[in-house]
């Protein structure tokens, strides 16, 4: 038997420690784990990072489930466990609760601390980015980081942020990124194993719960594929297509797979239409699809959709149902005052859940969501009336999922859903472990496209873009930090920067191909008598004033001008030696082909000049007007070094971070009371709409107004800075929700505060915990008048509503 050597002898009894961790985790599984899911446990097992990439539902979480099993095997090691959105956050941190205790396990999500330093934490992914630039002593033994809904990173508000940690955690630490299905998984992939090391890529377009896909036609669910064949092919059915072709006058065959219920018929010389919500129900109903989520792309919509079903009569509960529903529902809400319960119209939100319907929806109050979340978990609710951001990791898997419209108001205009997010959508429909199959039901509307809702439904994946962008915040943690050589050197490593690297390369095989060509070009239209692209720019220049002079009304002088040109242009070809060539014409056709390759040529070139080291270019810029600013400056060795008010702005996140620290280093704010700050906070994080604009808004009263004035006279300053070094710039201040914020910190109850504004509860209630982010960031940087003002208007946000939910 051949001896082994040490290293060897090392690394098998590694690898034979490691095997029984792997099985022993998959031991406690209720099920058997997926091809994806042990290759990709495997891969951590082994100590590389991995990217899953797998459609919605899949069960990429086992995965991140495995890290934090592996962590806590190892003796103090600890894992960071990181979200999008923080009610993914709270929800994340009760699954860990429920497994590993709560000692155990901590949350962080801005607004929410909680056991800190356990050795599994669960936050949003700023906090971490925060942690990273503070060099914060919990990062001390982090062993694992998971970044669950990675493709947030194409987010254009807060993408960057992903990039930010992916770059700055330290060496040792692996990565677990879960990603839904991307159609560029191996270049993002690509990207984090030059930044990262050792990474595997594990890409699965397996749903475990198969779709069946439906179009919903008056009372009839008919297949979207032609079931005579392999759903695979993506046949559409031919009876979708005489349908659209009849303009939904007439429509034969048998309906959905399985023939759930008999259904067959025909409908003839009518059209269609649209069944009512109501009756859509008790078709779902009567076939053994729900629950359901209907998602429908208006809060105020889903709203409706609820009022319309309870209208109806709908009750989907048995007597036993409601009772919990009510018990579950009486002890999550008995923290909140009755005057906000009646404002909330908690009673009519309450019958419509012991009849087993909700909304769920942004405008919501989050507490309420929370409990919709946990009813529809429990199998209680079974209809919700949901927009899109249901679809954003939060887990509520159904049996169907009902799509009303395939296009939503993206904040401009009404607009095609991408297959990505009709993949996410659809993602929801079917529970593993519990349903066979699941179901998505589009409904049919007038001018449905049945070969483009097949194209919708087929393309499981989306491209991952990077929204990576330098922020003054960002470039005074990394000088200070790495100094201005190196900080340039990081950006380089961006995916912003590696994804049009990339592009650069595509680019530059192109410009070869072209010159390539070109050259072929030059030789055709070679000529034995003179140099004939001489001559072939003088034909040209000929084109070209003749297309001048006939153009436009030109004046007497230019019409002169032209003309004496034009003789001369038309002298100097006749003279040319090439003029006299016997395959002159020949030549020409060569010789303008050449021209307008060089014309797309001289185009790439100047495309590749722009994209290469874009990202340290707009660092460049961003330094530039810091320095101006004085939160940069050189040191005794003409290095970039922060100054004081730098190291201020280290500590400020957010759009508007140097405007922040500008107004504090001017004492803006100085005399401020707490609810004037408060309101001040309000005005800064609150985005504005479209109708917002040019309205004049009641403002709060004392020192506000003044200050305002004051901080928007700076904002106009940076903007026009911004500008003059070719950035983008920034929006104005709004003071929309100023007053309302004035009036909560006051003490107003949440009624008077909403009737002031057009805000639902739910909006108010994120603006808020927006506030104290801000005020909590002011209270740490500000001098100590203004910081102690900046703490009591915390606490004077976080009460009622506010306080309430957070964790459930």
């Amino acid at each position: 038997m051949k001896s082994l050597s040490p290293a060897e002898r090392y690394a098998l009894s590694r690898q034979q420690r490691r095997q029984p961790r792997l099985a022993e985790f998959a031991a406690g599984l209720r099920f058997d784990l997926d091809p994806f899911q042990r290759a990709s446990c495997a891969a951590l097992d082994e100590g590389r990072s991995v990217l899953v990439a797998a459609p919605t539902g899949a069960g990429k979480t086992v995965v991140a489930e495995f890290a934090v099993f592996l962590a806590m095997n190892e003796p103090g090691a600890k894992v960071f466990y990181t979200t999008p959105i923080k009610a993914l956050s709270n929800q994340k941190f009760q699954e860990f609760v429920d497994v590993w205790g709560a000692d155990a396990v901590g949350l962080l999500t801005g607004d929410t601390n909680i056991n800190s330093s356990a050795r599994i934490v669960v936050m949003t992914t700023e906090v971490l980015r925060n942690m990273l630039y503070a060099d914060s002593p919990l990062l001390d033994r982090l062993a694992y980081v998971v970044m669950d809904e990675v493709h947030y990173l194409a987010d254009r508000f807060r993408g960057a942020v992903w990039e930010e940690v992916i770059i700055h955690l330290p060496e040792a630490v692996r990565l677990v990124s879960l990603s839904a299905t991307v159609s560029n998984a191996e270049e993002f992939g690509d990207w984090l194993q030059a930044v990262r090391g050792d990474t595997d890529v594990i890409v699965s377009e397996e749903r475990p719960v198969p779709l069946e896909q439906h179009v919903l036609v008056k009372a009839k669910l008919v297949d979207l594929f032609d079931s005579s064949g392999q759903a695979a092919t993506h046949r559409v059915n031919p009876e979708l297509q005489r349908l659209a072709r009849a303009g939904g006058r007439s429509i034969s065959g048998r309906s959905e797979r399985g023939r759930r219920g008999g259904d067959r018929g025909r409908f003839h010389q009518q059209g269609p239409g649209r069944a009512d919500r109501p009756e859509v129900v008790a078709l779902l109903q009567g076939k053994h699809l729900l629950p359901a989520i209907f998602f429908v792309f208006s809060r105020v919509g889903c709203d409706q959709a609820v009022r319309q079903v309870l209208h109806a009569g709908v009750r989907l509960t048995e007597a036993s149902e409601r009772d919990e529903i009510r018990a579950i529902v009486e002890a999550r809400a008995q923290m909140l005052r009755d005057e906000d319960l009646a404002v909330l119209g908690y009673w009519e939100w309450l019958e419509g859940l012991e009849r087993g319907v909700a909304a769920h929806h942004a405008g919501m109050l989050p507490a309420f969501k929370e409990i919709v979340e946990e009813l529809f978990q429990l199998k209680l609710l079974k209809v919700v009336f949901a927009t899109e951001t249901l679809a954003l990791g939060v887990n509520m898997p159904a049996r169907s999922v009902v799509l009303e419209k395939l296009e939503k108001f993206n904040g401009e205009a009404r607009v095609p859903i991408t297959p990505g997010e009709y993949t996410q959508l659809t993602g929801r429909a079917g529970r593993r472990g519990i349903d066979v199959e699941g179901h998505s039901v589009i409904q049919w509307v007038d001018g449905l496209d049945p070969e483009a809702v097949a194209s919708l439904a087929s393309r499981r994946s989306y491209p991952l873009n990077s929204s990576f962008k330098p922020t003054y915040n960002m470039a005074v943690n990394l000088i200070d930090q790495f100094g201005r050589d190196r900080t340039r050197q990081i950006l380089e490593l961006s995916f912003a920067q590696f994804q049009a690297d990339r592009a650069v390369v595509d680019l530059a095989r192109t410009l070869r191909k072209q010159e390539e060509s070109m050259t072929g070009y030059e030789e055709a239209m070679r000529c034995h008598l003179g140099d004939f692209g001489e001559y072939a720019g003088l034909r040209r220049r000929i084109g070209e004033l003749e297309r001048q002079s006939s153009k436009g009304n030109p004046t007497h002088a230019q019409r002169e001008r032209m003309q004496r040109e034009l003789v001369s242009a038309r002298k100097a070809m006749r003279a040319h030696p090439c003029h006299g060539c016997a395959e002159r014409e020949q030549h020409a056709r060569w010789a303008e082909r050449w021209w307008r390759l060089k014309q797309e040529h001289d185009q790439l070139s100047r495309q590749i000049r722009t994209r290469t080291g874009q990202v340290a270019k707009r660092f460049d810029r961003v330094a530039e007007v810091l320095q101006v600013l004085g939160y940069l400056e050189r040191d005794e060795h003409g290095a970039l070094v922060s100054t004081a008010a730098g190291r201020i702005l280290k500590r400020i996140y957010g759009e508007r971070d140097l405007l922040v620290a500008e107004s504090l280093r001017q004492g803006l704010w100085d005399g401020l009371d707490v609810a004037g700050l408060a309101a001040m906070a309000a005005a800064l994080v609150y985005e504005p709409r479209r109708d917002d604009r040019g309205v004049e808004f009641k403002l709060p009263r004392g020192g506000f107004r003044e200050a305002f004035e004051r901080t928007t006279d700076v904002w106009s300053g940076l903007d026009d800075l911004e500008r003059e070094h070719r950035l983008a710039g920034s929006e104005q201040p709004s003071p929309a929700m100023a007053s309302a914020m004035y009036s909560w910190a006051r003490g107003a109850g949440l009624g008077t505060v909403l009737s002031d504004t057009e805000l639902a509860a739910g909006d108010f209630v994120r603006l808020a915990k927006q506030v104290v982010d801000l005020l909590d960031q002011i209270s740490i940087v500000a001098d100590a008048e203004v910081g102690a003002t900046a703490r009591a208007a915390i606490d004077a946000v976080r009460r009622g509503v506010v306080a309430y939910g957070t964790v459930a």
